[in-house]
């Protein structure tokens, strides 16, 4: 249980709103496997997360997907987090690298499809396994509760 200092206050709602964001771009392509373009995608979403008034404690961009842990200071839907950092994020990845417009001829760099979940109590087990994202051999989310 988070102690009530960490608990944030706003419009007569008392909480704590820690999500674990995930999504992939558009037909798995590794469109984000050059170190310098994944980099710029990370700087992206931390910009976007800034606008939005919202923490980052964990972000991990992959060459053919994104996982994240956000937290609100309000109660927030996960999927409206997810459809401003998406469309944010494709809006300038297209603004930056025009190239992509002939990979994504559609016009959508990620695909609709996504993934959240609320972090609770296994909120460092939740972080961890996105910080070791990058390790060569991934494990599931499920070998880390254990």
């Amino acid at each position: 249980m988070h102690v009530d200092s960490e608990l944030y206050s706003h419009n007569y709602h008392k909480g704590y709103w820690e999500y674990h964001l995930e999504w992939i771009p558009e037909y798995r392509y590794k469109a984000l496997s050059k170190e310098s373009t994944r980099k710029e995608c990370e700087q992206i979403l931390l910009e976007i997360a800034r606008r939005l008034d919202v923490n980052v404690p964990e972000l991990a961009v992959l060459p053919d997907h994104v996982h994240m842990i956000v937290v609100s200071k309000r109660a927030c839907n996960p999927s409206d987090l997810l459809h401003a950092f998406k469309g944010a994020s494709s809006h300038e990845l297209f603004k930056r690298h025009p190239n992509y417009r002939k990979l994504y001829k559609v016009g959508h760099f990620w695909t609709p499809g996504k993934f959240s979940r609320t972090v609770s109590i296994a909120s460092d087990k939740a972080r961890e396994y996105v910080r070791k994202q990058r390790d060569a051999y991934q494990q599931t989310i499920a070998d880390y509760l254990h």
